[in-house]
């Protein structure tokens, strides 16, 4: 029986790249992702046997990697950011723990900075307390849930990370969003938008909850809502966790 492991790269550049995540891609006979994904990190890929597909399969993806891994190839599965926020773990894990205990692979999940970290490292220290992280993409989780989710943590003052913010099919997401956020939160409340975090084409910018739907926000984006704390101060954005200055 082989070995699966699941490995989370970073937000794209190989600096955030950790040496386990390293070591696990150059030891790997077989690396299973999405395109893009295995395109970050195509110098250590190099020859090896790739199992690669569009977005939407990521289903067929991972088992086609459980079943490499299963035939006793060493056989990796990489996500962008960390492989166990919104990436593929879980669903290795869910389709392993279908099988036979006896004809289960060796499983081994390998932490990777997630894009919400690095983006709040680039505007400063946004993170500093108490913070939801919550993906606008209803491909797989309704949208009303979605935004009751937004609603519950602006009204609980948290500070909010949105993954997948916007797409050409979900343009109109992050403006419901908006509008519910501006019933809890000034409209003055520092947001912070990174796109493309660590990689050539990294822009940052700061706005305001009333103004940041008119910035680019894309699906490479990470937007992070302050909480009623939070403020900007010579480009830094810095939500205070409470010391006594």
């Amino acid at each position: 029986m082989g070995k699966i492991t699941v490995i989370g790269i970073g937000p794209g550049s190989y600096d955030n790249l950790t040496p386990e995540a390293r070591e696990a891609i150059i030891a790997a006979e077989v690396v299973a992702g999405y395109k893009p994904y295995i395109k970050l990190i195509e110098d250590l890929v190099g020859d090896k046997e790739i199992i690669g597909n569009g977005m939407m399969q990521e289903v067929d993806r991972c088992r086609l990697a459980v079943e490499s891994a299963c035939k006793g190839k060493n056989t990796i599965v990489v996500s962008s950011g960390d492989s166990g926020v919104y990436g593929m773990a879980g669903l290795v894990l869910e389709i392993i723990l279908k099988l036979p205990k006896e004809e289960r692979p060796e499983v081994k999940i390998i932490a990777g900075l997630s894009a919400v970290y690095a983006s709040a490292a680039i505007l400063g220290a946004p993170l500093m307390h108490d913070f939801a992280i919550i993906s606008l993409s209803n491909r797989l989780t309704p949208l009303d849930l979605i935004m009751k989710r937004v609603e519950l943590a602006a009204q609980g003052d948290f500070v909010i990370a949105f993954y997948n913010p916007k797409s050409k099919s979900r343009s109109t997401h992050i403006e419901e969003a908006q509008k519910i956020m501006l019933k809890y939160k000034s409209p003055d409340t520092p947001v912070g938008i990174v796109n493309n975090a660590t990689r050539a084409d990294q822009t940052r910018v700061i706005s305001t909850l009333k103004d940041f739907t008119k910035e680019d926000i894309n699906m490479f984006s990470m937007v992070i809502i302050g909480n009623s704390q939070t403020f900007v101060q010579d480009g830094f954005m810095v939500t205070p966790r409470g010391y006594h200055l």
